[in-house]
């Protein structure tokens, strides 16, 4: 195959912001977990599979399997809110109210 460039798995993309490793990051409709710390601007490797451990809205409940997206912004965090959030997987586990963090599969 010539025109093969790369699994996929890890993606190099432009940091659309200042990104420490391991937060969520999302250029367009594209999202992934970054591997490494970056500045705006510069390049970031993001993870775009996998289940990872996300910051999430602690007011709410998950259910194993429930819709996942995120609410970038003030809130920085997985929802279960779809309205003007991106979807990025699927709750792995259950998650409690209060919770601050989500176990989420990445779905592209």
């Amino acid at each position: 195959m010539k025109n093969f460039v790369q699994p996929g798995r890890n993606v190099t993309v432009t940091a659309p912001a200042s990104v420490k490793s391991g937060d969520l990051v999302i250029v367009g409709k594209l999202f992934g977990v970054a591997a490494t710390d970056a500045e705006s601007g510069a390049p970031v490797e993001i993870c775009t599979e996998g289940v990872f451990t996300l910051p999430k809205v602690a007011e709410q409940a998950w259910t194993q399997g429930a819709a996942i997206y995120w609410a970038s912004g003030e809130t920085n965090a997985a929802t279960t809110t779809a309205s003007s959030n991106t979807l990025i997987g699927h709750a792995a586990e259950a998650a409690a109210n209060p919770s601050a963090t989500g176990v989420v599969r990445l779905s592209i």
